[in-house]
């Protein structure tokens, strides 16, 4: 790891007892607007159905995804929901890493005091809260047992979007891989893959991250503040685009006769398998997360206001005591 610094079931004995009451705290974000719309205060612990798990969250992450979605209007924030089921929670966070407390009694996969990692996606609810009802058969999985809860709740978005564009055989070992935006959480996800399958990397993104994504096993390094990739007359078997900043039209004479273009701004799909590959990797010791900085859950509207920024190298994570 690099750093920079439906009607519920009535509570049961066992889930209230391991919740510790009925209140929590978390994030709320019920209107669209900048860092300050979120509101740190207390709200109704969940209560975990047949098929849940109750899981005390110890780290969840602010994603760039997460910004925009505080962002938007309710005019797009509809549109959205109703096409590709993209939806504003009420209590943000898509990332969560934390450990099993209570289960419905359908529950089979996990049991108390199993520590594990996921997403939110699809769900009502985020992960920047101190407790949240998971389904045991959604996007979530035993924690890495190498890595700390911050560690792991860095992994699942921008580690599953690097493998779904860069996916296990659409890589071949001495091909020619360049990632656009090598620094971000995407990116260093895409880096580290793609050497792990044996491409021959060229990273891109700042003079100043050039220790960072060396380590992480870029071969040749260009800084996108001196250097324009598409006029150095290389030419690449894959360009990933991992910030969404290039198009076909503009790498396309980069690209070997057979290569590939691809970038973060076409759609994608979560998949459990994908988060227990990356699972593997990362106890392996084949992938490492990247934090910039951790704030704790009531600093989170300072740490959405750096994420705005733009300059954040891998994630930024919140934690929760």
């Amino acid at each position: 790891m690099f750093e920079n610094n439906t009607v519920p079931h009535p509570p049961t004995a066992p889930a209230l007892a391991a919740a510790g009451g009925t209140q929590m705290k978390a994030i709320l974000c019920t209107r669209s607007g900048p860092p300050d719309v979120l509101q740190f205060t207390q709200v109704e612990k969940p209560i975990p159905q047949d098929n849940e798990v109750l899981v005390k969250i110890h780290a969840a992450t602010v994603t760039a995804g997460d910004v925009v979605l505080r962002k938007l209007s309710p005019w797009l924030a509809l549109p959205l929901q109703i096409l590709f089921g993209v939806q504003r929670k009420k209590i943000p966070g898509h990332e969560l890493a934390g450990e099993v407390v209570a289960t419905g009694k359908a529950v089979t996969r996990f049991q108390v005091g199993d520590q594990v990692f996921g997403t939110t996606t699809d769900l009502r609810a985020g992960s920047y809260a101190e407790y949240i009802c998971l389904p045991q058969d959604g996007m979530l999985t035993p924690k890495p047992h190498n890595l700390s809860f911050a560690e792991a709740a860095a992994i699942p978005i921008g580690g599953m979007t690097a493998l779904y564009f860069l996916s296990p055989g659409s890589v071949q070992p001495g091909q020619s891989v360049l990632v656009y935006g090598a620094s971000g959480s995407v990116g260093t996800y895409a880096v580290q893959l793609a050497k792990y399958y044996g491409a021959d990397v060229t990273a891109v993104c700042s003079h100043a991250n050039f220790d960072l994504v060396e380590s992480l096993g870029a071969n040749q390094l260009i800084d996108y503040t001196r250097e324009d990739f598409t006029q150095n007359g290389q030419t690449y078997d894959l360009i990933f685009d991992a910030v969404g900043k290039r198009t076909f039209p503009h790498v396309k004479d980069s690209l070997t006769p057979n290569g590939v273009f691809r970038s973060v701004k076409s759609t994608t799909r979560e998949k459990p398998e994908a988060l227990l590959f990356l699972k593997e990797r990362a106890e392996a010791g084949q992938l490492k997360p990247v934090i910039d900085r951790r704030y704790p859950l009531e600093a989170s509207v300072e740490a959405h206001r750096y994420v705005e920024t733009g300059r954040k190298k891998g994630n930024v994570v919140i934690t929760i005591a």
